[in-house]
């Protein structure tokens, strides 16, 4: 007779599985493809099992790149198992179709993307209709929250809609990617080969790839059709000898240059003659401080790491390209040190703050760093709160899946065998996590502005002065870390000492008091183009391309829709260099795009420009998440989907 009461519990990959192992206490019975115990038995997937059946599958016609039989768009789809991995897809099925089997857990990658990966395998598998359906959720791969995830799995079905949404984003790019991909091969392909000189050439259209393409060409377009221009502006010093100090001009309302066809800006003169006629038009006359602002500023440490800050931060600090730091992050988080990496939020949950001196506490018995155990001491020396729960970086509406990164405070038995570079980074994942417990920057600041009075005008001349007084959260994140303020001034916390000379000549000052006007000088300036994007910052610019949108309703509309996932980012800028359409700089991480990926610009510019839009690609993903929060039905995602298709075929096909 079949004893019951049996668990499966399946993982995305076996390093997980091993962990799950740990924390259930499994350390017998391995077997081939999964472990068994007398209550559980654990198995894993090795990533994707599962794929998505080429057209050729559907009808062998198909194989063939012709226009009588696109736009593709099927009615049943057809999936199929991944040779080189049949044989665990096999292991996996042939235990989730066992008898003894009572409860099934879905312990995959907590995200849309590890839900995809085994629903396809839970779909493929027919497993025992008998057996419950659970979820996993977890947010690191510390025993205690594995333990926690299993309690607290929910049932499966409570996940269907994120599922959906999961199914559908894998429809749309294999829809938009193979049908825009064959209709462009065969209506532009033989021109783009002749251009390129090759044979033959194929033209590879993604809903994401390629409107960060877009990006990428508009940017180093902008760049090399700017023509720098010269202005000159004009920077006044007044006060005496010991007390002198220095003010720029500013044209106003009531200037006598407002508005006025000279001017390159409210600042400057187009002409170095015009700038010096007027500087000898103010010579004689009288300074006056006008107003004068005194006032103390405090900035708090930023937000967390999300996945797409520390992309950019490592690119920036190591060089690093988005997809290793990705790697780097996915290994702390296997080694139990990190948080889930692939998430979006910058914040923490209020439940998570309630415990994080826990993490807390795990860093300062088990981090063996020096600098960082000297930060934990000031905190505990000075009585720094950790009570975090009604500041900015606890917000639960802020939060989908999964809080900000941070360090578990766990895991240090494997933090010696780490590499170099996974110290680093791990390090600096530490220290933006301290620093929201340090107190606030603080700044003295004074701001001075000079009016001459000119027989019916008033000329103004604005300077400050501001020094930091209390570094606060600074002293953990300089000097790596500079900040910038709401107003955009930069903070730069060298040559404190001269700073602070300039901040008390300001502060002697009174309003109303009369300044000699020492000497007037003239300052060439010029325009600068846009920067090109590094690997880094490129991934911020995809997070945050809802913001490029113009139409205010639409962009407010789709507000935190970026282009692409946490999860997907780093392997879309991966595949453009690997196709030649752009290429990654491998010592300064700057992007360009090729000669390839710019022809391809042109021709999606000519035939269905709104593919390099953000706000098309913004949507879309907006439209997925609508879908996740069952918001819309997925029919109606599909529909619209399916009614884009059709009619780009219909107004493109004419053209040939």
């Amino acid at each position: 007779m079949i004893k019951l009461g049996k668990k499966l519990l399946i993982t995305e990959k076996p390093s997980v599985a091993m962990e799950f192992a740990k924390a259930l206490k499994i350390t017998t019975n391995r077997r081939n493809g999964y472990l068994e115990s007398e209550k559980w038995i654990i198995t894993w997937c090795v990533g994707h099992l599962v794929t998505m059946s080429y057209p050729e599958k559907y009808d062998e016609k198909l194989k063939f790149w012709r226009l009588d039989t696109l736009p593709f768009i099927p009615s049943d789809w057809k999936y199929e198992i991944i040779p080189q991995v049949e044989n665990q897809f096999n292991i996996v099925k042939g235990l989730m179709q066992r008898e003894d089997i009572e409860e099934i857990y879905n312990a995959g990658d907590s995200g849309r993307e590890g839900e995809y990966i085994q629903r396809l395998v839970f779909m493929m598998a027919h497993p025992n209709p008998n057996a419950k359906m659970k979820r996993v959720w977890i947010d690191s791969q510390t025993e205690e929250e594995i333990l926690r995830g299993i309690r607290e799995a929910k049932d499966l079905s409570e996940y269907d809609s994120l599922s959906d949404s999961a199914y559908l984003r894998a429809k749309e790019d294999y829809l938009i990617g193979i049908n825009f991909s064959r209709l462009l091969s065969i209506i532009y392909g033989r021109n783009l080969a002749s251009k390129i000189n090759e044979e033959r050439a194929s033209i590879s259209v993604g809903r994401v790839m390629t409107c960060v393409l877009g990006m990428i060409v508009a940017r180093e377009r902008e760049i090399r059709n700017f023509v720098k221009t010269k202005y000159y502006k004009i920077v006044g010093e007044f006060g005496d000898e010991k007390s002198a100090f220095k003010a720029e001009w500013k044209s106003t309302e009531r200037s006598k240059m407002f508005e006025s066809n000279k001017l390159y800006n409210e600042s400057g003169f187009k002409k170095e003659d015009d700038a010096k006629q007027f500087i000898q038009s103010l010579q004689g006359k009288i300074a006056k401080i006008a107003n004068l602002k005194k006032s103390k500023q405090k900035e708090n440490a930023p937000l967390l790491f999300n996945l797409a800050e520390i992309q950019n931060q490592c690119t920036k600090r190591f060089k690093i390209k988005p997809d290793e730091t990705l790697e780097i992050i996915q290994n702390l988080y296997e080694k139990k040190l990190v948080t889930y990496p692939r998430t979006d939020a910058r914040v923490l949950s209020t439940a998570v703050a309630k415990e994080i001196t826990k993490n807390l506490n795990g860093i300062a018995r088990g981090y063996k760093d020096e600098e960082v155990q000297g930060y934990i001491k000031k905190m505990v020396d000075e009585k720094y709160s950790t009570n975090i729960i009604k500041t900015k970086y606890v917000n639960d509406s802020k939060i989908t899946d999964h809080y900000a990164i941070i360090p578990t405070g766990q895991g240090y038995e494997n933090y010696n065998n780490l590499p170099e570079l996974h110290k680093k980074v791990y390090k600096v994942i530490v220290s933006r996590f301290l620093a929201i417990f340090y107190p606030p920057a603080e700044y003295n600041k004074i701001q001075v502005t000079v009016e001459i009075e000119d027989e019916k005008t008033i000329e103004t001349f604005n300077c400050s002065g501001k020094v930091c007084i209390n570094k606060g959260f600074l002293e953990i994140l300089k000097p790596e870390e500079k900040r910038t303020t709401k107003n955009g001034e930069k903070v730069d916390n060298s040559n404190e000492e001269e700073k602070q000379n300039d901040l008390e000549i300001l502060k002697n000052l009174k309003k109303g008091q009369e300044v000699e006007i020492r000497n007037f000088e003239l300052k060439e300036a010029e325009t600068s183009p846009p920067t090109r994007y590094n690997s880094g910052s490129i991934i911020l610019a995809m997070e945050n391309a809802g913001k490029l949108i113009e139409e205010e309703e639409l962009r407010e509309q789709i507000k935190g829709a970026g282009i692409g996932t946490s999860a997907t980012r780093a392997e879309i800028m991966k595949k453009l260099e690997k196709i030649k359409y752009i290429e990654i700089n491998t010592k300064t991480q700057i992007i360009t795009p090729t000669k390839k990926g710019e022809l391809i610009y042109d021709i999606v510019y000519q035939s269905m420009p709104d593919m390099l839009n953000p706000k098309l690609t913004a949507s879309w993903e907006k439209g997925l998440d609508m879908v996740a929060k069952k918001e819309i039905e997925p029919k109606e995602f599909m529909g619209k989907l399916e009614k884009y298709i059709y009619s780009k075929f219909d107004r493109l096909v004419v053209k040939i």
